[in-house]
């Protein structure tokens, strides 16, 4: 059977999610991202089923009212909107200090942007 790129990053998402998970200290901020758009969620792993205590994606009212022309889900500067908002939210509600998954994906590009967006609006990971 032939591994395509979705298997193999779900089998590197799996390696990574074996050695971090998201306390009520730390939640974890987890990553995905689809061709047109990319979504960020903060979640707790303590309680079963996980937490989600909230999640911004390049779909949302707030992202469309703030994106400019240029800025869109499927590009770097999209993604660093959507992780400064992400941020926002979550200082709103008391959260500073993160785990980061990047769930599965290479950090570059999008992931990289979103990261640093979310850096700037105030998270710590």
């Amino acid at each position: 059977m032939r591994s395509t790129k979705a298997s193999r990053r779900k089998i590197r998402h799996k390696r990574v999610r074996k050695k971090i998970s998201g306390t009520a200290e730390r939640p974890r901020l987890v990553v995905f991202r689809s061709l047109k758009h990319i979504y960020g969620s903060i979640v707790i792993d303590q309680v079963q089923p996980n937490k989600v205590l909230l999640t911004v994606s390049s779909l949302s009212q707030e992202f469309k009212k703030l994106a400019k022309e240029d800025e869109k889900g499927g590009n770097v500067k999209g993604a660093f909107l959507v992780g400064k908002l992400l941020a926002e939210k979550a200082r709103a509600m008391n959260i500073e200090k993160v785990v980061f998954d990047r769930g599965g994906y290479h950090y570059g590009g999008r992931v990289k942007f979103f990261s640093e967006g979310a850096r700037q609006g105030g998270l710590k990971f």
